[in-house]
């Protein structure tokens, strides 16, 4: 057996602490940093996310009303939490419907609707319209705001299979009455669509029409004028379908991964420059599946983005629970019910505490049906996991306004509150109790004046 020297064991001995020093040095930077941009995002909440408003209360001769209880109960927010509300849509019995309903309605304002060409239209002309309906239906009466994902996807995932044998400029044809036909068709129904999918990561429509046998189609690298121009075209025949509409068109890899998103920021330009109709861009927040994003990282990719004047939109928010290292360099461990809880509460921060950034849209509501095993933020059974919790904790008590307050020698009441809908509840002096509706809104005046 070899022993080693005094003087070899003095060198591992120095290099294991300097290893040690290193190691520390890092992991107090990193906390530093996570510190630093989480300060500034709660500061960002307050300045960005809230608004002054004044209402004043008078009796019929215009007196005031002095000393008036005056109760201020926030109802909903105008920043859009939400996440996609595929199951709903299968037109079949749906396990523990209302359930499912209940757990969905109680956290969520936002809801997105799948699109995907081969499974909304199997056959040629006969689409699943008739399905989606219902569930806008009820999003709609229970003041959720519904969402369209995707109308273009050049991809095996995206392009049906019946399409086959057409010419490219056949399908360009088809592909531009599906886009006008929706838009138009559910106007007032659905206003804010994903137009086109993934842009700069996979191949333009030509390319892959061209190619239809060739199922390589992520990860494609091709001239921005070339994609600019395809997506463009989609853009400008959303808009004619509906020139009320919100039009995303949607990323991934733009948090981790420099090269796509400079690429995807080059896109926007180009759009910008061409008077594309775009009012929005998507992040998704899935790719790596397993990483951690650094908040460095996610804040960058919000500076960057957020030059071009459009909100920002993030699509695809997918963080895990089944046990998967996790990755990325950020955080160490496992992504637990814990750590998925954890990385979600730092990631909405950094979202809420972001001007720009106007939904957050999760990938999977349930581990019963998900796409991402252990994403889900309620599990089979739509039992909350501890992520679902934080959601409710954040959006329904820590970002929501309620208070009790009287009026003054005015008969007014100043308040601070997010920006949302409101009921205002007055009890009069005998005692009769009178409710309004107001929404305090960015941007704006936030005054109003009641008579009695």
């Amino acid at each position: 057996m070899k022993i080693m020297t005094i003087r070899q064991l003095s060198i591992i001995l120095f290099y294991s602490l300097f290893l040690s020093t290193v190691s520390n040095g890092q992991s107090q930077q990193v906390k530093q940093v996570e510190t630093r941009l989480m300060k500034t995002a709660n500061a960002n909440i307050e300045k960005y996310r809230k608004g002054d408003a004044g209402i004043t209360f008078t009796d019929s001769k215009g007196n005031p009303l002095k000393n008036i209880q005056v109760q201020i109960q926030q109802q909903s927010h105008d920043f859009l939490l939400g996440c996609i509300l595929f199951d709903l849509t299968r037109g079949a019995d749906i396990y523990r419907e209302e359930l499912f309903k209940q757990r969905f309605k109680a956290l969520f304002n936002f809801a997105v609707f799948p699109f995907y060409w081969p499974g909304y239209e199997r056959t040629p002309g006969m689409t699943s319209w008739s399905n989606m309906l219902p569930v806008i239906d009820w999003c709609k009466a229970n003041g959720i705001t519904t969402k369209g994902h995707p109308l273009v996807w050049s991809c095996v995932s995206g392009v049906p299979a019946w399409l086959e044998g057409y010419t490219v400029a056949e399908t360009e044809g088809l592909l531009k009455s599906r886009v006008l036909n929706i838009s138009q068709g559910y106007a007032g129904k659905i206003d804010i669509w994903d137009v086109v999918n993934e842009p700069v990561n996979v191949k333009t429509w030509k390319n892959k029409l061209d190619h239809p046998e060739d199922d390589n189609d992520w990860g494609i690298v091709e001239p921005i004028p070339e994609i600019a121009e395809y997506v463009g075209n989609a853009l400008h025949w959303a808009n004619t379908g509906n020139p009320e509409s919100t039009l995303i068109i949607n990323e991934y890899q733009t948090i981790v991964n420099k090269t796509v998103r400079t690429r995807f920021d080059e896109l926007i330009t180009t759009l910008k420059q061409q008077n594309a109709p775009l009012s929005g861009i998507g992040i998704q927040a899935h790719e790596p599946r397993q990483e951690w994003f650094a908040p460095q990282d996610v804040w960058d990719t919000f500076e960057l983005l957020s030059r071009h004047g459009l909100p920002l939109h993030i699509t695809e928010l997918h963080p895990q629970s089944a046990g998967k290292a996790i990755t990325g360099g950020w955080r160490e461990g496992e992504w637990t019910a814990a750590t998925q809880a954890e990385f979600t509460d730092q990631f909405i921060r950094l979202c809420f505490g972001h001007p720009a950034v106007a939904s957050v849209n999760f990938w999977g509501f349930s581990d019963r049906n998900i796409w991402l095993p252990g994403g889900g933020l309620v599990d089979e059974e739509y039992q909350p996991k501890p992520v679902y919790n934080q959601l409710l904790s954040l959006f329904n008590e820590e970002w929501r306004t309620n208070l009790l307050l009287k009026t003054d020698t005015k008969g007014s009441v100043s308040f601070r509150g997010f920006y949302g809908n409101y009921e205002v509840r007055i009890t009069l002096p005998d005692g009769r109790i009178k409710t309004y509706p107001v929404h305090l809104r960015a941007d704006e005046g936030n005054e109003w004046a009641f008579e009695f």
